[in-house]
């Protein structure tokens, strides 16, 4: 039996003293409306309406339930109220500040089709991943090494003029004697690979290979990074897309494989399944992803 269904009937039908129209308030046929009623009667063990008249008479029993039907009824209208505020309530995603300003407006379009209202907050790795454990955001894009990654991206080398190798190596910025006094090409590293798994790597690299420490660098700004690579001959450590993105000629790098990866972290964990499951490739192109065989994972993730 509709329990909840059948109290509204009950109440519907009281309040306009008649089948027909209780029926209707209801939206239901004059027919399941009373079904409903007599199911509820029979539960109860007593009736609420006096079948003898004409109209829809309560009984004394009846006048009694209904105070208690009304507030049931209206209990469950609210209830109804508030869960259709939680659906539409945005969530607040941190992303990364590299995210184009058309992927993440792509990213909220598909998001609503599949009944998810997202509020973006762009932010540094350190910061997305502290502002989903203080809870600033409800879920965030966070930057994690490729073998915990839901989404990868690989990184190269991109400068200003078009580099006559189809693969750049890092030992080839060393400088030979004769070149001591010239300024030495750097490569710069934008905040959003100044992360341990990327850095660090890259650090171990220019030790191995003899550069110079001054020659790698984190800068303050992608923006800042961009312009020391336009004005000169340093490369710019990226994705190939940003390198698209920003002019730049780019090629692979030959002594390591650097990987962006990133995780959905929440701080609820149906949330992190929602964003993974069914904004998969949205977030893909968001970040520059490249699609895995299969399409989006189907594994559940805590």
């Amino acid at each position: 039996m509709d329990v909840l269904g059948a109290w509204r009937a009950f109440v519907n039908v009281s309040e306009r003293g008649s089948f027909t129209e209780g029926a209707a308030a209801t939206r239901v046929p004059q027919s399941v409306a009373s079904r409903r009623i007599a199911a509820l009667e029979s539960h109860l063990g007593e009736r609420l309406f006096d079948r003898s008249s004409r109209g829809a008479i309560l009984t004394r029993f009846g006048r009694d339930m209904l105070p208690s039907a009304r507030r049931l009824v209206r209990l469950a209208d609210d209830m109804e109220h508030e869960a259709e505020r939680a659906r539409l309530s945005p969530l607040r995603l941190a992303v990364p500040h590299i995210c184009a300003v058309r992927d993440l407006a792509r990213l909220d379009a598909e998001a609503r089709g599949n009944g998810i209202y997202l509020d973006f907050h762009a932010a540094a790795p350190s910061e997305r991943a502290e502002l989903v454990r203080s809870r600033e955001v409800r879920a965030a894009l966070t930057a994690v090494p490729p073998g915990d990654a839901t989404w990868s991206v690989r990184l190269g080398l991109a400068g200003a003029a078009d580099l006559p190798v189809a693969t750049v190596y890092v030992e080839t910025l060393r400088a030979g004697r004769a070149a001591q006094s010239s300024r030495r090409s750097r490569i710069w590293i934008q905040p959003e690979d100044d992360v341990p798994h990327i850095r660090d790597r890259m650090f171990r690299i220019r030790d191995a290979v003899g550069l110079q420490p001054s020659q790698v660098g984190v800068s303050a700004t992608l923006t800042a990074a961009t312009a020391e690579v336009l004005g000169s001959a340093d490369l710019l450590l990226c994705s190939a897309g940003q390198a698209e993105e920003l002019g730049l000629h780019w090629r692979p790098t030959g002594e390591i494989q650097l990987v962006r990866g990133f995780e959905v972290s929440a701080t609820a964990g149906d949330d992190a399944e929602r964003i993974r499951t069914r904004l998969w490739h949205a977030i893909a192109r968001c970040l520059g992803a490249r699609e895995r065989e299969g399409g989006a994972p189907s594994r559940s993730r805590a």
